[in-house]
């Protein structure tokens, strides 16, 4: 792998994470539950686009 692919996968991978901690603070709020399921999708997805992008 490239040191750029790497670059971009380990800021992917941050970013999930950031994600993550995000979406689950404000899924614990009752007025931002929606908000917060979708930033956890979407960490999901970045997640899983590493993944694919590793394989």
């Amino acid at each position: 792998m490239s040191d750029l692919t790497s670059a971009v996968m380990a800021v992917a991978m941050i970013a999930a994470l950031l994600l993550a901690i995000g979406g689950i603070r404000l899924a614990r709020r009752k007025a931002d539950r929606g908000r917060g399921l979708l930033m956890l999708a979407a960490a999901v997805v970045l997640i899983g686009n590493v993944l694919i992008w590793t394989l």
